[in-house]
């Protein structure tokens, strides 16, 4: 009802009853969820998205960090197209593959090898496997907070919470699906971030046991705070006295820098995870790293330790999509983008010092985060949010969107080739509206 007057659900309204008639919740993905129901894309191009009611939004989410040009660039639906139809997956190798594993060990000195598979997760999951097949030790190290897909070892702390999270000076593993297994906890050890003194402390104890350290250089959910580089340094210092091995997770972060965010640090890891924007708008994920290593999936090897396969892997339109994408986003590509967020950050700073109200931006490269916080998050601790903080965040969110912005649900944005100058503009004048909003509760 509205002003007395009965009015017909809306078409999302209407998708979303049929969804939640197949799928729990209505969708397959959580993060698309608003209350009281997902609005449903209808088209998308350059930097905007249009839903199927017409409204049409800037797009500061790019599915999640996964595009780098925005949506529907011509040259790559130019050449998927052309690969479409030549075929979209066969039980032969493609050339391809070829192709891009050369683009992209060409980009970083630190990857002699490349393999593909089909989602960051599942780099992630690889690259923890192969760890354990050179090592042959069982446990891993990873930082609290830190996302790394769906894996089960991979997951935990990832939703630490002050119930539950431990001493800071010893985290605990804590578990986020019900049901983890017992030994999945006892066989990850969790540090915390930028404090190298007790991340070492930490590891010490555990370092015959250890197969790998695994690190995200910009960590999205422990604040969007880029890694120290005595951080850095201190784990791959530890790294190399104990035979274990370093692995970056680069699944988001590798679009900060044309080899990866970790050439930021001039350290090299073992292995790189990588997915989303490498992609180029498909299902994409891919292992790199030293030849040494790469090899525990060499299945030509007598005894081979880690088999490593998979129907999709590789395909052939994620290939063209991908190569095309990346061959686009050049050195001088990255420099335009990483220097509009650097302007991005410092124009939502500037919106938060003329609202006064408590709250800072965090980043790096090509992407950003709004904390409803006075002072910028060192680590996972201190970037959990209060009730207070949340509320804030869900006044700004819903402000954004009714807005015409669509922003990540933690009030980050990440940049695509296709935004302005004009779109950061407005990004800093819808966010001023909302900072004031929420100075008017305070």
């Amino acid at each position: 009802m509205e002003n007395g007057i009965k009015t017909e659900p809306s078409r999302s309204a209407k998708l979303y009853q049929r969804g939640c008639q197949v799928m729990p919740g209505g969708v397959s993905r959580n993060t698309v969820l608003r209350s009281p129901h997902p609005l449903y894309a209808e088209r998308g191009e350059g930097c905007y998205v249009t839903d199927i009611e017409g409204v049409k939004r800037i797009d500061f989410a790019n599915n999640m960090a996964s595009l780098i040009h925005g949506h529907a660039h011509p040259q790559v639906i130019a050449a998927v197209t052309e690969q479409l139809q030549k075929g979209t997956a066969f039980t032969l190798a493609t050339e391809a593959e070829i192709l891009y594993a050369e683009h992209l060990c060409s980009r970083n000195r630190g990857f002699d090898k490349v393999r593909f598979v089909n989602s960051g997760t599942e780099a992630v999951m690889s690259c923890l496997k192969a760890a354990r097949a050179y090592t042959g030790r069982p446990k891993i190290a990873k930082v609290e907070g830190a996302y790394h897909g769906l894996y089960d070892y991979a997951e935990v702390s990832q939703t630490a919470a002050p119930s539950n999270w431990g001493d800071a000076k010893n985290p605990v593993s804590v578990t986020v699906s019900r049901g983890t297994p017992a030994s999945a906890l006892n066989d990850v050890v969790i540090i915390p971030f930028n404090d190298p003194e007790r991340a070492i402390e930490i590891l010490d104890h555990h370092a015959a046991e250890l197969s790998c350290v695994l690190i995200d250089l910009l960590p999205h959910r422990v604040g969007l705070v880029p890694a120290t580089a005595d951080f850095i340094q201190a784990l791959y210092d530890w790294t190399r006295r104990n035979n274990t091995l370093l692995v970056y997770d680069e699944v988001i972060s590798f679009r900060s820098n044309y080899g990866g965010a970790q050439q930021w640090y001039d350290i090299h890891p073992d292995l790189t995870a990588m997915g989303k924007m490498i992609g180029g708008g498909f299902p994409v994920g891919a292992i790199a790293g030293r030849k040494e290593i790469m090899e525990v999936m060499n299945p030509l090897v007598d005894n081979i330790v880690f088999p490593l396969s998979g129907t999709f892997s590789a395909n052939p339109i994620t290939m063209t999509a991908g190569r095309v994408s990346m061959e686009l986003f050049d050195q001088a590509a990255v420099e335009k983008l990483n220097r509009l967020a650097d302007r991005a950050r410092s124009s939502i700073a500037e919106a938060i010092n003329i609202a006064a109200v408590p709250a800072c931006v965090t980043g790096g490269g090509s992407m950003f985060r709004v904390h409803m916080k006075a002072t910028a998050p060192a680590n996972y601790r201190e970037a959990f949010m209060s009730e207070a903080e949340n509320r804030h965040l869900e006044i700004m969110l819903d402000h954004l969107f009714d807005n015409g912005l669509m922003m990540i649900n933690t009030c980050s944005g990440v940049l695509s080739t296709a935004i302005t100058d004009n779109e950061i503009d407005i990004l800093t004048e819808v966010m001023l509206g909302g900072f004031r909003k929420i100075k008017a509760k305070l």
